[in-house]
């Protein structure tokens, strides 16, 4: 993992910002966002949950960072905590650098023109999002006059062509229209439409294709890759779906109990899974043989622990198959498995002689 810059590329503006919402992508390694140790508690009437445990991720321009696990994982936490939107029962430690600048501490006027401009968030569920009583219209051109200092006429004109750059036909008369008349495709275009208005270096996208058919899901995963291209943003795609991430993913870190259990590049994790949680996930993806039954799905046992308290150990040795009395009683670090280019936290990876991956 690379050490801190304060010279990560964001990619070269184009002169006009009303010329479109393009960059000139930079091409260097550096990463535009540095997250070292981010944890996230919350005070409750039972006492402190830790719902992200030393996180530590990424992000290049111009790359796809998908962050998979299962419900309750910590994922949206810790897309949230980037730019400070947690309620105010939450207490956030460790280091987030946009473009090495120190977003945790920051004031909330430092964080609110961050959110949106620098930091975009394409949410799970557009319908409650976007405001019921205003146009869609309104609401993409609102976005360009809070933070680009647009005129009403001018926004709306550019609202137009945000509509249509996502893909939404005939745009001067949806933006007419209230987000109850389109369909759930358009509404999430919508929001992608809103996030991409200001050029933004980190395009954060929670769970985007949940409850979409399948058509509509390839629309809006063809969306996100073109503005990742577009832009030259670095995306950072939250979800469960393991086949959306080998489609659009360029890497991969998994998340179990609020922790990063695993991380690399996506075709070498999908070949080589090191983690035992990473093995049952890609273990459960139905295939055409489960299909015929012909095979029947392989399922993780025990459940997820909860995150009131986070044990000094590896929190999914009661439900991995290789599990010692070392797993048990110390926490395995995040580190380059041997053999392998990605990381792993694992005293006994899959694939070595204590337990193989399964076929």
């Amino acid at each position: 993992m690379s050490t801190p810059s304060t010279n990560a590329p964001t990619g070269r503006r184009r002169p006009n910002a009303g010329d479109g919402p393009e960059l000139v992508p930079t091409h260097s390694d550096e990463p535009l966002l540095q997250v070292r140790d981010l944890t996230v508690g919350f005070r409750t009437e039972d006492g402190r949950v830790s719902a992200v445990d030393q996180v530590s991720f990424d992000a290049r321009a111009g790359e796809l960072l998908a962050v998979v696990g299962e419900s309750g994982c910590g994922k949206s936490v810790a897309a949230t905590a980037l730019s400070g939107l947690l309620p105010h029962n939450a207490t956030v430690t460790g280091s987030v650098r946009l473009d090495g600048v120190e977003l945790v501490g920051a004031s909330p006027d430092q964080l609110r023109a961050v959110r949106g401009k620098e930091i975009a968030y394409i949410f799970q569920e557009p319908m409650t999002s976007l405001n019921p009583v205003f146009t869609v219209g309104r609401q993409v051109a609102e976005v360009l006059r809070v933070h680009e200092g647009m005129n009403r006429r001018d926004a709306m004109s550019r609202a137009v062509e945000l509509l249509e750059l996502v893909g939404i036909p005939t745009p001067r008369e949806r933006i007419k229209h209230y987000p109850h008349q389109l369909s759930g495709g358009l509404r999430q275009r919508v929001m992608i439409a809103m996030a991409v208005a200001c050029n933004p270096r980190v395009l954060v996208a929670d769970e985007p294709t949940t409850a979409l058919d399948v058509t509509v899901q390839a629309g809006i995963l063809d969306v996100l890759r073109d503005m990742r291209d577009r832009l030259g943003a670095a995306v950072v795609l939250i979800t469960h779906d393991l086949g959306v991430v080998a489609d659009v993913a360029d890497r991969v870190m998994v998340m179990y109990a609020g922790r990063v259990v695993e991380r690399g590049e996506v075709h070498e994790l999908f070949e080589r899974p090191r983690h035992h949680y990473t093995v049952g996930l890609l273990g459960a993806v139905p295939s055409a043989r489960t299909a015929d039954g012909q095979q029947r799905l392989r399922e993780i046992p025990g459940l997820v622990p909860t995150l009131a308290e986070q044990p000094d150990a590896c929190t999914f040795a009661d439900r991995c198959p290789a599990a010692s009395d070392k797993c048990r009683s110390s926490q395995p670090r995040l580190d380059v498995a041997p053999a392998s280019r990605h990381e792993v936290a694992c005293w006994h990876p899959a694939g070595t002689d204590r337990a193989e991956v399964p076929a």
